[in-house]
C-alpha cells in the first residue's frame, strides 16, 4: 500500500481507443466515467485523513466524462462541477489539507486532446502541480498510424514549446515502445531525433510483446529481439542524457519537495519533486533532514544531480 501522504484516485474505467498493441478495452470495456461529485468526495476524504498528494488516474485521463456528456453535478456543499478533465482537476487543485496547506494534483495518462491545453494555464497559477503524463508511444508518423494512435508528432512538438511558455516549471514524462512490427531504423531514428527536440523530462521505454488477443500480433515484419534490445538500450541512454542536463541545470536552485521517507539515523531523507511522481520517475536526496517527517512539503537547496535523481538539503 502506499504512504498515506499520497493517494492514487481513480476517475474511469475502460477505454475508447482501440490501439493495435493494447487489450484493455476487451478486458475493461469502454470508457466508463465515475460522477464527479463521488470523486470529489473521495478526494476530499482522503486530503482529511492526511494525503498531501493526489494522483489522478485512468486508461484515459482527458477522455473523462465523455460517456456522461460532459454534464453537471450538485455537489453537497453548493454548487456544481462538470464531468470534464479541466473542471475536476480545478476541482481537485481548490481542495485544502486541515492545516490549510494544497496538496498537489497530479494528472497521469493523459492523451494529447487539444483540451489539455486548458490544464496549463492552471498549472501555471499553481492550481494544480506542473506535470503531465502523455504516453506518445512513438513519433514516427507511420508506425503511429500502425499503432493506431493520434499521429501527430510534429504538432506535439508545437504544444510542448507553448505549454513551456505558459507554464515554465512544466514536467513531461512519456514513455514509448520500441521494436513495435514494422519499425524501421529509420522509423526508430525518426524517434530518437523527435526526443532531442521534445526534451521531455522523464522517458519510459518498453520493448513490443505479443500480448494474448492484440492486433499487433499478426502485423508483418516482426523486429527481432536482439534489434529490440538494441533499440531499447539506445532509447534508454539517449533519455538518460536528456534528463542529466536538465537535472544538472536544476544545481544552484531551489525546489519544492515533499518528502516519502526519513532515516533519522543517518539523518537523510528521500523526496520528490514537483517533477517526479512516486514510483516512475526520479527522487531528491537530502542531506541534514532527520528533523522532517514523511508528507512534509520543504524547500530544498539543490546542490548535486545524476542522470535521475537531485541531491540537496532543505533551506535554512
Amino acid at each position: 500500500l502506499p504512504p498515506r501522504h499520497y493517494s492514487y484516485v481513480k476517475i474511469s474505467e475502460g477505454c475508447n481507443h482501440r490501439c493495435a498493441f493494447c487489450i484493455i478495452p476487451s478486458i475493461r470495456g469502454d470508457l466508463a466515467s465515475r460522477r464527479p461529485d463521488a470523486i470529489l468526495r473521495e478526494a476530499e476524504k482522503l486530503v482529511a485523513a492526511g494525503t498531501r498528494e493526489l494522483l489522478v488516474i485512468s486508461q484515459d485521463t482527458s477522455a473523462y466524462g465523455l460517456d456522461l456528456k460532459h454534464a453537471s453535478y450538485p455537489l453537497k456543499g453548493g454548487g456544481e462541477v462538470r464531468a470534464h478533465m479541466t473542471d475536476l482537476a480545478e476541482a481537485l487543485g481548490a481542495l485544502r489539507t486541515p492545516d490549510g496547506g494544497q496538496p498537489w494534483v497530479r494528472l497521469h495518462y493523459v492523451y494529447p486532446y487539444p483540451h489539455v491545453d486548458k490544464v496549463i494555464p492552471l498549472m501555471a497559477e499553481g492550481k494544480l502541480t506542473p506535470y503531465l503524463d502523455i504516453p506518445f508511444q512513438h513519433a514516427s508518423p507511420k508506425i503511429l498510424k500502425s499503432m493506431k494512435r493520434p499521429a501527430a508528432s510534429a504538432k506535439v512538438l508545437d504544444r510542448l514549446k507553448n505549454w513551456r511558455e505558459i507554464c515554465p516549471d512544466i514536467a513531461v514524462r512519456s514513455s514509448f515502445v520500441v521494436g513495435f512490427p514494422g519499425e524501421t531504423e529509420e522509423d526508430f531514428q525518426y524517434l530518437l531525433d523527435w526526443l532531442t527536440e521534445a526534451q521531455l523530462d522523464r522517458v519510459g521505454a518498453f520493448r513490443f510483446e505479443p500480448v494474448e488477443g492484440a492486433q499487433a500480433n499478426d502485423f508483418a515484419d516482426p523486429v527481432p529481439e536482439e534489434i529490440k534490445e538494441e533499440r531499447y538500450a539506445r532509447i534508454m541512454e539517449h533519455s538518460a542524457k536528456i534528463s542529466a542536463a536538465k537535472l544538472q541545470a536544476k544545481i544552484g536552485t531551489t525546489i519544492d519537495v515533499i518528502i516519502d521517507v526519513v532515516d533519522e539515523e543517518s539523518g537523510g531523507a528521500t523526496g520528490r519533486s514537483k517533477a517526479d511522481a512516486p514510483e516512475i520517475d526520479g527522487e531528491v536526496h537530502l542531506r541534514d533532514a532527520g528533523h522532517l517527517k514523511a508528507g512534509d512539503f520543504v524547500k530544498v537547496d539543490v546542490e548535486d544531480a545524476d542522470a535521475h535523481d537531485l541531491f540537496g538539503v532543505p533551506t535554512a
